[in-house]
């Protein structure tokens, strides 16, 4: 890993990296890579994740196709300096920001979108003029072997490299000074990565997770909220950083939400959900196992049933739940729902703003309170009336916030956050003016002019 490093370090240093013409050819190569491959990594998520070909084209390949014709769409324009307005005390000067790559980027991906969220990064890596080192997850071996297939074919290992291995390999690639590190995973190794950056100053970008809180008010919508959040619950088992992790849903329309939910995720499903080609399984045994943990308190009225054989977790609803449960304690990163009730929108609210910054907040009622919502909470971010689907828009930056991340990226936030901008004063030596010079004279008009 140390050669490639340098190897990188030496090949960025030639400056090819920065030309634009390069740029867009390798993102062109990408852009080819991923539909000559799209057939095996399908194969491979269906392999690691049960994902239906669907699923996963929509929500792993599709969307980073769309990222890469959204960078050679506005590539030559983000990159071109940008001039902004100088004082005239600075005259005959002029002021331009320069984005100029940061260097040699490490990018670490986690397993439940192993293409995605490796991918994603990498197309921002390229349009910026960086190398790259990818780490994808260990526990997605079949995607992660066809990603090393598909990236040794395309790229020469000084300019994109992708590295297997586990916790051990990490932390050699942690050691390494890198100019960037872009990392998606769980708080806990974020804090990891925090920390190994800050001993080479190391900027970072930390896509983070947490539990995102959905609140269905008393005027929402009942159809429709159930069907999003059942929807956002489903995708991927639930193994989604921005599904909705818990509900509060007003007294009086729980029971109306509870039945609808049910009804929606059989309508999306079919009645024998195990035997679905559009419901994922988890990932492992161990994340299994954990789930099926989280179950054991509170009262399941809907789904419960699980088979260890298969990974098979249905989709389910938890009542009776208290904030001190281990449910409530952690991300779920499950087809599993806490559902608690509320009766006025301070009780959600102040739970809320209690716990740690979330990546994502859904609110299902009027405008109105869903202004006073988004007002007195805070998060990465936020759908009013919808869940998961702000992260399909690529002119909205996604990114957490304290515990959920540090950092947005998607469309042009994917170059800027693999950028320097360079700040440039470009001045003439002619005129030379003496006021600047001590002893500042005539020191009043220029005490002037500077305000």
């Amino acid at each position: 890993m140390d050669t490639i490093f340098q190897a990188q370090k030496t090949f960025f240093a030639t400056h090819q990296t920065k030309e634009i013409r390069f740029r867009i050819q390798n993102l062109q190569k990408l852009q080819s890579a991923i539909l000559k491959y799209e057939p095996q990594l399908l194969d491979a998520l269906w392999t690691d994740l049960h994902k239906s070909d669907r699923e996963a084209y929509i929500t792993e390949i599709a969307v980073v196709l769309a990222e890469i014709t959204n960078h050679l769409r506005h590539l030559k324009r983000w990159a071109k300096p940008q001039r902004v307005f100088t004082p005239f005390f600075l005259y005959p000067g002029k002021s331009r920001i320069l984005p100029e790559p940061l260097g040699v980027a490490l990018i670490i991906a986690p397993w439940n979108y192993p293409v995605n969220l490796l991918l994603n990064p990498l197309v921002g890596a390229i349009s910026s003029g960086c190398c790259a080192i990818l780490k994808p997850s260990p526990y997605t071996p079949t995607v992660s072997q066809v990603l090393q297939q598909m990236i040794d074919e395309t790229f020469p290992p000084q300019y994109m490299a992708l590295v297997q291995g586990g916790r051990a390999v990490n932390t050699e690639l942690l050691q390494l000074p890198f100019d960037f590190i872009f990392y998606t995973g769980s708080p806990a190794v974020g804090k990891v990565v925090m920390k190994a950056a800050a001993e080479h100053l190391t900027p970072v970008i930390l896509e983070l997770g947490g539990k995102s809180p959905c609140i269905v008010d008393h005027d929402a919508d009942i159809q429709i909220a159930a069907r999003r959040i059942a929807w956002g619950k489903i995708v991927n088992a639930g193994q989604t950083c921005i599904a909705p992790d818990y509900a509060f849903v007003h007294k009086s329309v729980k029971a109306d939400f509870i039945n609808q939910f049910k009804i929606e995720i059989e309508n999306m499903l079919g009645p024998d959900i195990r035997e679905s080609r559009y419901f994922a399984r988890i990932v492992n045994d161990k994340a299994f196992h954990r789930i099926t943990e989280l179950m054991k308190q509170g009262t399941i009225c809907y789904g419960g049933e699980t088979d260890a054989s298969q990974r098979y977790i249905a989709p389910t609803i938890i009542e009776d739940v208290k904030p001190d449960f281990p449910i409530m304690q952690e991300e779920i990163f499950g087809p599993i729902l806490p559902v608690m009730e509320f009766e006025t929108l301070d009780e959600p609210l102040n739970y809320v703003a209690a716990h740690e910054k979330p990546l994502a907040f859904y609110f299902f009622g009027n405008n109105q309170a869903a202004q006073r919502a988004l007002q007195e909470s805070t998060s990465g971010g936020a759908c009013i009336n919808d869940t998961i689907m702000h992260i399909a828009n690529a002119k909205l930056p996604f990114g957490g916030v304290g515990n959920s991340g540090t950092g947005k990226y998607h469309g042009i936030h994917s170059f800027l956050i693999f950028s320097n901008l360079r700040s440039v004063l470009w001045n003439k030596t002619s005129p030379d003016f003496k006021m600047r010079y001590p002893p500042y004279h005539p020191f009043n008009f220029i005490k002037k002019s500077l305000k």
